[in-house]
């Protein structure tokens, strides 16, 4: 049967008068016609559309020689080639394997596989680093300012692996399907044999060397807080100066209903102790790469007491101590739960109106308070740590009474500077004062610290470095180490002097290994600074300081 003869009678019928002449269509002129017919088109147009889309769709399976034959009207199968009529059936192919890919091709292929999108435009997207304060993380150095959006993308993803670090088991389900895709390979016997050595109930930091017992042992089992100290056998490393890693972790207690005044950590165990004006002691328990990280262990209310300092007793840390701007304060002994309040210091009521600054020495066995101002000088209270009994007070003559103080290393005697400069040092074996010198320059001291454990005299606690903090921002640095015997000078000259702060600076400390001092203040957003520790090295003005 005719293909052409077959349409031209089904569609004659069903479109019997379609674009047949009328009177209105005679009256047209020939261009509106031509118009009529680009934009709508006419009969034949319309039969030969037809007529193709007909052809397509009841031959669009068959081989193209048997598609040609069947528009000419001719439907003879010799004409057809042998391949395209017959399928040679030779049994089941085993298929060919590709060809084994180098370890770049693997890279880029894993790296296609895992990313599920790719934008066209991160090749042409050009970001700064340097105008943008929050992007100034991803630099790899200080003078890097452009990169591409293809980097930054990169660098984007390395910055939240830091944060958020894969967790456990994802790490374990990656490295089993690594180890099964490779079982003829040698296994790492160092991570096996790593993987060994560390018990059951330990948890080992990788970056520290340090093992700490797990926050469920810790809670559970009887006289933990009992437990010497771990002493980490890594030797002393120097840092470089002027570069400083720093990587911000997981905050801690985001959801605190207050201001966070005070903060410390456990001498031994990974617990972090923080209060503030909500009356409120919070316990947490420091791990940054767990899935539920730093999680909270527990609190402790005390009605109406804004509190304004707690710490651990050291060196084992079973007891807390907490104060705030009242008469008395309390203790928590967390090996029985039991907490106690000390209200009072007999005899001395008139020059302890409140409580709310206080330190305790290294050793754990004092306890020094900050005493009303009196005219004239001010008065820190010594009290025995453990029975609270008032042992000794230290004077200093100075206007404005106390700025601060700081224990000596090793906890036999005190530092105390008054808020114009004068210092006093005191030592608690022979309940007197060994020395007094003044400030350089002191404008408003507001606080004090020592460091360097181990390098100064051992008759003033061997303490190699004192630093002094004054109103203006100004902190100056002296050197004890030629300071025993008594032979203090009254008026020393600074080692260093640091002048990064334009603001009171409210806080110094050391690191435990005296390399590194912090200062900063309180009233200037972001007014942090780092400073290496090489006070000796008095050639750069500004050695090792790192801006935050």
């Amino acid at each position: 049967m005719n293909i052409d003869n077959t349409i031209d009678g089904e569609t004659s019928d069903a479109f019997e008068g379609f674009g047949s002449g009328s009177e209105e269509q005679q009256d047209k002129d020939i261009t509106e016609l031509e118009l009529e017919k680009a934009v709508f088109g006419d009969q034949a147009g319309f039969y030969e559309q037809l007529k193709e889309h007909r052809i397509s769709g009841d031959y669009r399976n068959q081989p193209v020689s048997a598609q040609r034959s069947r528009e000419d009207g001719v439907d003879d199968l010799h004409l057809i080639n042998d391949a395209d009529l017959f399928i040679l059936d030779s049994g089941p192919t085993v298929p060919t394997p590709p060809p084994a890919l180098s370890q770049q091709d693997r890279e880029s292929s894993s790296d296609q596989s895992e990313v599920a999108w790719h934008d066209s435009d991160d090749g042409r997207v050009m970001v700064s680093l340097q105008k943008n304060p929050r992007l100034r993380k991803l630099r790899n150095y200080e003078g890097e300012d452009v990169v591409s959006g293809k980097e930054y993308t990169k660098r984007l993803r390395r910055q939240f692996e830091r944060l958020y670090p894969v967790p456990a088991w994802a790490s374990r389900t990656r490295d089993h399907r690594h180890q099964g895709s490779n079982r003829d390979r040698i296994p790492n016997t160092s991570h096996v044999s790593s993987q060994d050595s560390s018990s059951e109930g330990e948890v080992s930091a990788e970056a520290d060397g340090i093992s700490v017992p797990p926050l469920s042992r810790l809670l559970q089992k009887p006289g933990a807080f009992d437990q010497a100290k771990q002493h980490v056998t890594a030797g002393k490393r120097k840092l470089r100066p002027e570069v400083i890693d720093v990587q911000r972790a997981k905050d801690v207690g985001n959801a605190q209903p207050s201001a966070i005044t005070s903060i410390d950590f456990h001498p031994d165990h990974p617990l972090l102790l923080s209060s503030g004006p909500a009356s409120t002691i919070f316990l947490h328990h420091i791990s940054p790469h767990s899935p539920n990280p730093n999680p909270l262990l527990t609190s402790l209310h005390i009605h109406s007491t804004p509190l304004s300092t707690a710490a651990f007793q050291p060196p084992s840390g079973t007891k807390i101590l907490f104060a705030g701007r009242r008469r008395y304060f309390h203790s928590w002994d967390l090996s029985s739960g039991r907490i106690d309040r000390i209200s009072r210091l007999y005899g001395h009521q008139k020059d302890q109106k409140s409580m709310e600054r206080f330190k305790l020495s290294a050793c754990g066995r004092w306890m020094g308070l900050v005493g009303s101002p009196r005219k004239g000088g001010g008065v820190i209270n010594v009290l025995d740590a453990n029975t609270m009994q008032w042992v000794a007070e230290v004077r200093v003559e100075s206007e404005g009474g106390v700025a601060d103080f700081e224990w000596w290393g090793d906890g036999e005697g005190l530092t105390v500077v008054g808020k114009g400069g004068e210092a006093v040092e005191w030592d608690g074996r022979q309940k007197r004062v060994v020395g007094r010198w003044v400030d350089e320059g002191a404008v408003g001291t507001t606080v004090v610290v020592l460091g360097g454990r181990g390098g100064g005299a051992k008759d003033l606690g061997a303490d190699r470095w004192v630093a002094v903090g004054s109103s203006s921002g100004i902190v100056n640095i002296y050197d004890r180490k030629s300071w025993g015997g008594g032979q203090i000078p009254t008026n020393p000259k600074p080692r260093r002097m640091f002048d990064q702060l334009t603001t009171p600076t409210s806080h110094l400390a050391f690191s435990a290994d005296g390399q590194l001092m912090v200062m900063a203040s309180r009233w200037k957003r972001d007014a942090l600074r780092l400073e290496l520790a090489d006070f000796l090295n008095t050639a750069r003005k500004d050695h090792g300081a790192c801006f935050f």
